[in-house]
Order: C-alpha cells, then sequence, then structure tokens
C-alpha cells in the first residue's frame, strides 16, 4: 500500500475519543464527525479508516454504528474503542464487526481509557501523556504493518457474540435553577435529546446519557440527579478503581 492517509471517523461525545484518535493519526488527514448525521462518504483504498467511539455498557453507541456506515470503502481499517475504566467488553468486536461488513479490512485495533463521562473521579486525568504516547506508538505501528507483506492481514480481538445486552443507563442528565436557556446544550446534543424551545427539558426517549450537554454548558446548569450519580460511583469506585492501561491487536 503506498503513502497512506488517515480519514477518522470519530464519535466523541465529551473529548475522550477524540483526544487518543487525535494521537493515533499525528492529528493527520480528514476528521469526520459522527456527533452529526453523515452523508454518505467514499473512502479510498489509500486511505486508513480509524472508526473510534466511546464504550456504553460494554458496547458501542448505536448511533456512531448507524453514522458510521455512511462510510464506504474497501480498504484498511482501524478500530479504536475508549472506555472508563470498567471494561470494553465486545465493543472491538461490534465496532470490527460493522467496518467488515461494510466490506473495509480491518487490520489493527485498540482500547484506551478516558476520563469516565458520568462519573468524573474515575480516570481522572486520562488519557494522561503515557496513554498519548502509546496511541501515538500504536498509529506508527498500524503504518508500518501496512507497508509490510503482511499489509491487510485481518486482526483478532475478544468479544463475544451474540453482544451483551445493554439497555442503557436509566437516568439522564437534567437542568438545574442555574440554566439560562441559552441552548448551546441543545445545539451540541448528538441525538437531539434537548429541545431548542425547551433546553431544560430532555426527551427520556432519545437521549443516551452520553454527558455531551453537561460538558458543553456554560454554566454548568446541566448534572446527572445525584441519587444516580452517587450510586453510579460508588459501583465504579468498586469495580473500575483500579487503573487499566491501553490493549492493542496488530
Amino acid at each position: 500500500m503506498n503513502e497512506p492517509h488517515w480519514i477518522s471517523a470519530v464519535f466523541s461525545p465529551t473529548g475522550g475519543t477524540a483526544a487518543v484518535a487525535k494521537a493515533v493519526t499525528g492529528g493527520m488527514g480528514q476528521v469526520v464527525d459522527l456527533s452529526h448525521p453523515v452523508p454518505e462518504t467514499p473512502v479510498p483504498d489509500n486511505a486508513v479508516l480509524l472508526a473510534a467511539a466511546p464504550v456504553f455498557g460494554g458496547r458501542i453507541p448505536a448511533v456512531a454504528l448507524e453514522r458510521l456506515a455512511a462510510l464506504k470503502g474497501s480498504g484498511p481499517a482501524v478500530v479504536l474503542a475508549v472506555y472508563g475504566n470498567r471494561a470494553w467488553e465486545d465493543a472491538l468486536l461490534e465496532l470490527k464487526d460493522a467496518l467488515t461488513a461494510g466490506g473495509f479490512q480491518v487490520v489493527a485495533a485498540a482500547a484506551f481509557v478516558a476520563q469516565h463521562s458520568i462519573a468524573p473521579t474515575i480516570a481522572q486525568g486520562r488519557p494522561d501523556s503515557a496513554d498519548l504516547e502509546q496511541a501515538a506508538a500504536f498509529g506508527r505501528a498500524v503504518l508500518d504493518k501496512l507497508a509490510g507483506p503482511d499489509s491487510l492481514s485481518p486482526v483478532s480481538v475478544p468479544g463475544n457474540v451474540p453482544y451483551k445486552d445493554w439497555k442503557g443507563v436509566p437516568f439522564h442528565p437534567a437542568a438545574g435553577e442555574s440554566c439560562i436557556s441559552c441552548a448551546v446544550c441543545a445545539a451540541r446534543c448528538p441525538v437531539g435529546a434537548i429541545p431548542t424551545g425547551q433546553p431544560n427539558q430532555t426527551d427520556p426517549d432519545r437521549c443516551i446519557t452520553c454527558m455531551r450537554c453537561v460538558s458543553v454548558c456554560p454554566r454548568g446548569a446541566r448534572t446527572i440527579p445525584a441519587p444516580a450519580l452517587q450510586a453510579t460511583t460508588a459501583m465504579l469506585e468498586e469495580k473500575a478503581g483500579t487503573p487499566r492501561q491501553p490493549e492493542l491487536f496488530l
């Protein structure tokens, strides 16, 4: 494969996934933002598609997979799952299967840790400089593989089929009294769960608790209900308190 270049398709509601993806590619190439609907986009065979998404309950958010399907091609691809230090379970396999079904040849995969989007005391400050250095080294290793004799050999990743059953978390961010109805959250919500005319509301049937609205609110007016946050944090402190390291598959 001659002079490959990166095309990154990234779903990153709170920025952790985007930070790791940028490190993998060295900030090079085109970025397709999966937080918005994506028109059908051809990916040339001399490009390397990096598909990057966060892990929600051991799975890839359905909206990310739906928008990723708009990218069409048959060349090499890399899958990247970013999780909040608990477990990534079937996420890499789900991403790999989705791209393989779309015609891509998945040659590498990686799972990285980022600060938990709901409980920010878990994996606080991740990805850190060491994570980003490993991500950059992984990106270079991918390009080295593509320059070698087994450039398109498929990667094997752990996971189970059927994938883990995940119905989402039973709570959603809510606006507090400090909300000034600026509607930044409504404009940035990846799934249209916040009405533009009533940005202090949340549609529970659409909301995927991705936490973007919490992260972008200029007044910190959107939060998870305190009892749910406390219970989630306590559970994660027990199950995800020990820092985990990146896992790479080539």
